[in-house]
């Protein structure tokens, strides 16, 4: 029996724009309400709270009510969710979002357009092409540079689910660009920072490279990946007789914000012939800042560069790319299939995305960035960029002159690394004390801030991507790590 007309009344569909647009007006109505009533990034629900309602739905009796349904939604979820335009929020690396990429979301999500194939998007193929050359022409890659043969080199690249799919991708290519030339399986290896990305391990590991396969470098006192033990390293890969596939060097690493000495490490892998990888999903928000792009000189001189939009370009998840400044390297990837993209399709090549893809079905992510430049353009993207930055050194000034905090380092890009440690409190009581302030603190709904660790010890995180956030706004947070710490001190020292 076919569905009745009161079920296929669900369906997006001409026949159904008035229902459509009911339920987005209730949907956007709800959310706006809900925005209003925010008073912090969080209320403090824990693991076990926030589960218990959850599980309870019986997900075979639906509620046949949109409002109802809304209703529902925000007792489970909305009402306890974390919100990122808070300026208290300063944990992860997760931005406020402008407005008009989520206006894109409406029809990147209504239309439910795929980017794996021409005929499933037909112009959106060419507005996130449009895009990666955009991008590329801002690393630097201009189109018709000569490679080693004489050809001209094309940049090229793709939009991904983010910086780890991004560097999968990147290191991918290297890898088999090093297979091609004869190289070994066991013998690769890939050199990185002791702070790059965790998906740089996690990548070799998925490549089906050893254990041993990432080699960490270590960093200078800025937390930068030194050239001198680079160069060290690449020299102890070939008297082993290894290859060196890859060097992936961070712009803005996770902890501290790092840029590596880019033309430094290119200087490196062009004197090795190996891939340079540069992991930009944090720091690419520097390629339209008005006054800090010079932070990322060398940048052009990568083979591939990962750029996260849904970090320092204030995108929703996910927005993210990877772009070679070769496009015959993404040949890599490439796979043929009858039914979608076959080798010889008996006329006129379609321009396939799937391609140079490691996915095949692709939402059209890349409409958020699109339209947030054609309304916003690339220069208040950038001059956000800069007063996130200008924010994490103003905090920093003022905690490296506050004797009741430790600061780990001077702020690099957008973190400020720090804890609570007057004179006289050990470093055993301070480690102690951080996982303490940090939970209290979101418990009692007073912000969020992260934790991680320098050299064995712990230390808590600001995360600055909010440019409506203040000085203000931060130290009032330290206050109240500093604060919860004094309150807490009984516990650690029984």
């Amino acid at each position: 029996m076919p569905p009745s007309p009161r079920a296929l009344a669900h369906l997006f569909h001409p026949d159904h724009a008035d229902d459509y647009v009911a339920s987005m007006r209730l949907g956007v109505d709800h959310l706006a309400d809900a925005l209003t009533r925010v008073s912090g990034p969080a209320t403090g629900v824990g693991p076990a709270q926030a589960a218990k309602p959850v599980l309870d739905v019986d997900l075979d009796d639906p509620l046949e009510d949109p409002a109802a349904a809304l209703e529902e939604m925000g007792r489970l979820w909305l009402d306890d969710t974390v919100w990122f335009h808070e300026p208290t929020y300063a944990a992860h690396l997760n931005c406020p979002v402008v407005i008009p990429a989520l206006l894109a979301e409406v029809f990147v999500s209504g239309v439910n357009a795929s980017l794996d194939t021409f005929d499933q998007s037909v112009a959106g193929t060419f507005v996130e092409r449009h895009l990666v050359a955009w991008t590329a022409g801002r690393i630097g890659w201009a189109t018709g540079s000569q490679d080693e043969s004489g050809a001209g080199a094309v940049p090229d690249g793709i939009f991904t689910s983010g910086g780890s799919q991004s560097n999968l991708q990147a290191l991918h290519l290297a890898r088999d660009r090093a297979l091609a030339a004869g190289a070994a399986p066991a013998d690769l290896r890939v050199l990185a920072s002791v702070d790059a990305h965790f998906s740089v391990q996690k990548s070799a590991r998925l490549l089906g490279l050893p254990a041993e396969a990432v080699v960490a470098v270590g960093v200078d006192a800025r937390r930068r990946l030194d050239p001198a033990r680079l160069a060290d390293a690449l020299d102890a890969v070939v008297a082993e007789g290894r290859t060196a596939m890859a060097v992936v060097a961070t712009a803005g690493t996770t902890d501290f914000g790092a840029i590596d000495p880019l033309e430094q490490v290119a200087d490196l892998t062009e004197r090795h012939g190996c891939w340079l990888h540069v992991d930009a999903a944090y720091g690419g928000g520097l390629l339209v800042s008005p006054t800090q792009r010079g932070r990322l000189d060398g940048i052009e001189r990568a083979d591939s560069v990962t750029v996260d939009f849904h970090k320092t370009w204030f995108q929703p998840v996910s927005s993210s790319a990877v772009l070679v400044r070769d496009a015959r390297t993404l040949g890599h990837v490439a796979w043929h299939a009858d039914y979608l993209n076959p080798r010889d399709p008996g006329g006129a090549a379609s321009p396939h995305q799937v391609d140079k893809s490691l996915q095949t079905t692709r939402r059209f992510d890349a409409l958020k960035l699109w339209l947030t430049l054609r309304v916003m353009g690339p220069e208040v993207i950038g001059e956000y960029v800069d007063t996130v930055t200008d924010l994490a050194r103003e905090v920093g000034e003022h905690l490296a002159a506050d004797r009741r905090v430790e600061l780990a380092a001077v702020p690099e890009l957008s973190t400020v690394v720090f804890r609570y440690r007057p004179p006289g409190l050990g470093e055993d009581a301070a480690d102690r004390l951080v996982p303490l302030v940090r939970s209290a603190l979101y418990e009692r709904g007073l912000g969020m801030v992260a934790a991680t660790t320098l050299e064995g010890r712990r230390w808590l995180k600001l995360t600055l991507l909010n440019p409506m956030a203040t000085t203000e706004d931060l130290l009032g947070v330290v206050d109240h790590c500093v604060a919860l710490a004094e309150e807490l001190l009984g516990e650690v020292a029984a």
